[in-house]
């Protein structure tokens, strides 16, 4: 299903020619983590992020507008296709939590920093491995401690 929903967001992403990133458990996979995905994480420029938004309309199950929720203050919107979530954040003022400062860091995701890794049969832009390693480390949740580990 991962899959199915995958293809679904990247389609409809690169019909609209719309840049995008992919991070979190799929791009962990993608640098060798086995652990089962629970969403798919990715963001878009701030200034495309409301067309993502229209063009997905029919699938939202979170309204787009900003959270601050587990170690995350940003702008997103969360679809459900074919029972997977997908969370789409506007890259733009997106921060993390810093756990060991224990003060709010930003999470400048650079659309040109990427590699094309083949991961549920498509080929994505997954964060680069450094950048994936160095936001999951200032998160330092259980779940990113393990991405860390598996992909190191």
């Amino acid at each position: 299903m991962h899959q199915l929903a995958a293809e679904w967001i990247v389609g409809l992403l690169r019909d609209s020619n719309i840049p995008f990133q992919i991070c979190g458990g799929l791009a962990a996979k993608g640098y060798g983590a086995e652990r089962e995905l629970n969403d798919i994480d990715l963001f878009v420029p701030g200034e495309h992020f409301s067309k993502v938004v229209q063009a997905g309309q029919s699938y939202i199950s979170k309204p787009a507008k900003h959270y601050c929720e587990e170690g995350w203050d940003l702008t997103y919107v969360q679809f459900k296709y074919e029972g997977i979530k997908v969370e789409v954040g506007n890259a733009d003022g997106a921060q993390i939590f810093d756990t060991a400062s224990q003060d709010w860091a930003s999470l400048n995701i650079e659309f040109d920093r990427y590699e094309i890794v083949s991961v549920l049969g498509l080929k994505l832009p997954l964060m680069l491995k450094e950048d994936l390693i160095r936001y999951k480390s200032v998160l330092s949740r259980p779940v990113d401690i393990d991405d860390i580990h598996a992909i190191r």
